[in-house]
């Protein structure tokens, strides 16, 4: 499996539920900052490495790991996601996600565990 095309995968998949939902801030794959294709790539390998341990990923987990991230990357609570100064409205418990951005972490995992499962068919 191409970790990279699963993340470019997972970010499109984001891009257009964002769209949907009125966020027109995501950028194509090949326009995105390198730091959110990192983000998108360490959230497959976190899927992947809970898949790989026999788990069902939880969409919790997912966000908590994303995260610890964007903590160690320096980020913060902000109401505007701002990339210059590292805010991000997602910046909180995932108990205090909106529904629809608690959405965007099912989807992500349902995408990785399809690709997942095409290889280790049950």
């Amino acid at each position: 499996m191409n970790i990279e095309q699963v993340a470019q995968i997972c970010h499109m998949a984001n891009k257009s539920y964002c769209f949907s939902i009125g966020d027109r801030s995501q950028q194509p794959w090949d326009e995105a900052p390198d730091w959110q294709k990192q983000s998108a790539i360490n959230g497959v390998k976190f899927t992947l490495r809970t898949l790989e341990k026999g788990e069902e990923p939880s969409p919790a987990a997912s966000h908590e790991s994303w995260l610890e991230e964007k903590r160690q990357a320096g980020w913060s609570y902000g109401r505007v996601k701002d990339q210059v100064a590292k805010e991000h409205p997602c910046f909180v418990p995932y108990s205090e996600l909106p529904l629809e951005q608690r959405l965007k972490d099912y989807i992500f995992i349902g995408i990785v565990k399809a690709f997942w499962l095409a290889e280790h068919p049950v």
